[in-house]
């Protein structure tokens, strides 16, 4: 009897004990499940957090061929120096230059010397006899100082084609002087659009009434005939204009009706106003609110907004957009990023404005608190990026928000242009302009070297000291080097306009032997208090002088390389180095 109790007792506990072990391995295998699921969790959330995407304008492209191709020019630098990372992106008017070879319109259209009436004549005499006081003011209008003015012009500025030449207005308060307008475009110039100039001449007039030109003023000097507001379509305005007589061919016909920048003109950026009420309720508008694109790059930045315009386009719907830019610590002078900057101060605002329908989101907002409710104006929230446009176009709300959160990258508004949205979306780069008044500086350095002179981009600064990626950099853009690098390629004595990242450009002293050099800074009296551009961006930023931050210098810089007749490039032609550093060159096949 103990022994079949003792067995039975055996018995129990050995079952008692394989239950408890099973239930235990159980407990841990689960427990271990749970904490490699926090670990995971966990790690995606830092990871999330401290994602920083790469520039968007950089990453591989699609497998669409449409999108390839633009990203491919995108990210192709006009030259090896300049790149889409470091410097000013492409933008619409690029499209136009690399697309046709120029917008200009051809020769029948150019006003040359045998085009003006008695262009032979050096000079153009007044009526003489008891008609002549040569001690009166002079006369502006007279067809006379008109012809001389126009023939000095041409004579003088060699390299520049003109098109059409306002009439001359009284210039300073003695009576001896005129100012006159005019369009040209640069002989030689690969860059699309062209340019307006005005400037004072000081002109003579002899006993016996024989004219003569004294001298022509620097760049935008005949203040007087600036245009105040730029001329609409179909508005011809009070000041007559000399234009070639000869009647343009088809394909000058063609080219006019290109939309291109004139730069000069001037800018008439304010922001635009919903006219009524009703106008305001019968329309559809499409914002975009919060995100990650605050203090990327420039680049970030566009490549995401011309993401949420495009979609705008496809919805058929108003964009109502943020004209508040924070300029990333990359563009600064503060090395730290800066908010409240204005769009306007670096891209074309007048020309998005006109082309497209966009509306400014402090105005939309005082207008929505107005009408809402009264007109029953409805919102259609949309939270998660991969609602595509296509499943919008039958949203009748009168405004559709897309919010995004806080976690990169799914909070970058390109990521709505992703995917299958890729092929059906066409982000406008051609409604999207460089800063007008930032193009003025540019155009105001190359008229003061005459349109003709040449380029060379040198890098230096942190690529120079790390001789482990770029062991030749040093030495090659060295004076000395330079000097034997330049000889067979540019000429002695030319104008030389140095772009470069090397602070002090006393560096480049040795080059006065053989060049006349410019730098950038040579030019600043072109923005700084006394200049047209720092009046114009004070007023658009409330009566505050706006800073010419690193991101405007690059942009100008940029360009006036770009408007040399010829370019030479560190990393083409300065040294044999890469770009990237170390062994990364790529073909250019």
């Amino acid at each position: 009897m103990h022994d079949n109790n003792r067995s039975l007792l055996l018995n129990r506990t050995g079952t008692f004990r394989a239950e408890t072990l099973g239930q235990t391995a159980l407990h841990l295998v689960g427990n271990l499940c749970f904490a490699l699921f926090v670990v995971g969790v966990l790690a995606f959330t830092i990871v999330a957090a401290t994602y920083r995407a790469d520039d968007p304008l950089l990453l591989p492209p699609s497998s669409s061929a449409s999108s390839a191709k633009l990203t491919a020019f995108l990210t192709s630098s006009t030259n090896a120096t300049f790149r889409p990372d470091d410097a000013p992106l492409r933008t619409g008017e690029d499209f136009l230059n690399s697309s046709i070879s120029s917008v200009s319109p051809d020769d029948a259209a150019v006003i040359h010397l045998a085009d003006l009436p008695n262009s032979n004549s050096s000079s153009s005499a007044a009526s003489g006899g008891a008609d002549c006081d040569a001690a009166a003011p002079i006369n502006c209008a007279d067809p006379d100082v008109f012809h001389l003015m126009m023939c000095a012009t041409i004579e003088s500025f060699r390299d520049v084609h003109f098109y059409r030449f306002g009439k001359p207005v009284r210039g300073g308060d003695g009576g001896g002087s005129c100012d006159m307008a005019w369009r040209f475009h640069p002989k030689d110039a690969k860059r699309a659009g062209f340019y307006k100039d005005y400037r004072r001449f000081e002109i003579a007039r002899s006993p016996s009434c024989t004219y003569s030109i004294v001298k022509i003023g620097d760049y935008h000097t005949g203040v007087n005939a600036r245009k105040k507001k730029k001329q609409r379509k179909g508005d011809h305005g009070a000041t007559a204009e000399f234009v070639s007589k000869k009647t343009p061919s088809s394909s000058s016909q063609a080219s006019d009706l290109l939309v291109v920048p004139v730069v000069g003109e001037a800018v008439n950026d304010t922001l635009p106003v919903v006219e009524s009420e009703s106008k305001f309720s019968s329309s559809r508008y499409l914002i975009y609110s919060g995100g990650g694109e605050r203090c990327k790059s420039m680049n970030h930045y566009l490549w995401s907004f011309l993401c949420a315009l495009g979609e705008a386009q496809y919805l058929n719907r108003t964009l109502v957009m943020d004209l508040t830019v924070c300029l990333s610590s990359k563009y600064s002078t503060t090395n730290q990023d800066e908010e409240g900057k204005d769009f306007r101060f670096y891209f074309d605002f007048e020309h998005l404005r006109d082309s497209a329908s966009v509306l400014d989101h402090r105005q939309f907002w005082n207008d929505w608190a107005l009408w809402q409710k009264k007109d029953r104006l409805s919102l259609h929230l949309v939270e998660d990026f991969r609602v595509t446009p296509m499943k919008l176009t039958k949203v009748k709300d009168a405004l559709i928000m897309r919010k995004f959160g806080a976690v990169e990258p799914d909070n970058y508004w390109y990521r709505v242009c992703e995917g299958e949205t890729e092929s059906v979306i066409q982000r406008p780069w051609h409604l999207l302009w460089k800063s007008r008044r930032l193009m003025d500086i540019v155009s105001g350095i190359a008229s003061r070297l005459n349109w003709d002179f040449d380029s060379v981009h040198v890098v230096r600064g942190e690529k120079a000291r790390n001789t482990e990626l770029w062991p030749n950099l040093a030495a090659d853009t060295s004076p000395e080097a330079l000097l034997s690098t330049l000889r067979d390629k540019i000429k002695d004595r030319r104008h030389l306009y140095i772009a470069t990242d090397e602070s002090d450009t006393s560096f480049f002293d040795p080059l006065k032997e053989k060049y006349t050099t410019h730098y950038l800074d040579d030019f600043k009296d072109l923005w700084d208090k006394n200049s047209e551009w720092y009046e114009e961006t004070k007023k658009l930023n409330n009566g505050i002088p706006v800073e010419f931050d690193g991101y405007m210098r690059g942009e100008v810089d940029t360009e006036v390389f770009l408007r040399a007749k010829k370019q030479l490039e560190t990393f083409n032609d300065l040294t044999s180095d890469c770009k990237d550093g170390g062994n990364t060159c790529r073909s250019t096949s």
